[in-house]
C-alpha cells in the first residue's frame, strides 16, 4: 500500500516553519488537493493545528504532515519537496498520478 512521503529538506523546512510561528508550536503542514487551477487541480499547502479523525499523519522527525482522506486519492504514491532555487523557493509534490502540470508547479490533471 502506498501512502504519501515526505523528504528531509521538506520536513526541515516544515519544522522552521512552525518552530517560528508560536503559539501554534503543535501544528502540522495540511497538504490538500482541491478542484480549480490551470491544469483541473491545484495543492494547498496550510498550517494547520488540527487533525481530523480521516486523516493520514507523516511524523518526520519533529515535523507532521497531514493530508485528508479525499486528498489522499489523489496523492497516493506521491512524494513532498521543498525547493529552494533561483526562482524561489517553495514546497513542491511529485505525484505519479498527474498525466500533465501547469508551469506554476501547483495545478495538474488527472485525464
Amino acid at each position: 500500500m502506498e501512502q504519501f512521503a515526505v523528504t528531509d529538506r521538506a520536513a526541515a523546512r516544515i519544522a522552521e516553519i512552525v518552530a517560528d510561528t508560536k503559539p501554534v508550536a503543535e501544528a502540522a503542514l495540511r497538504v490538500a488537493v482541491l478542484a480549480g487551477g490551470c491544469s483541473g487541480f491545484q495543492y494547498r499547502f496550510e498550517l494547520d493545528p488540527k487533525v481530523g479523525s480521516d486523516d493520514l499523519i507523516i511524523q518526520r522527525g519533529s515535523a507532521r504532515v497531514v493530508v485528508d482522506a479525499v486528498s489522499m486519492d489523489l496523492l497516493n504514491g506521491s512524494e513532498l519537496d521543498y525547493t529552494d532555487e533561483l526562482m524561489g523557493s517553495h514546497f513542491a509534490v511529485r505525484n505519479p498520478n498527474a498525466k500533465s502540470a501547469c508551469g506554476c508547479g501547483t495545478s495538474f490533471s488527472m485525464d
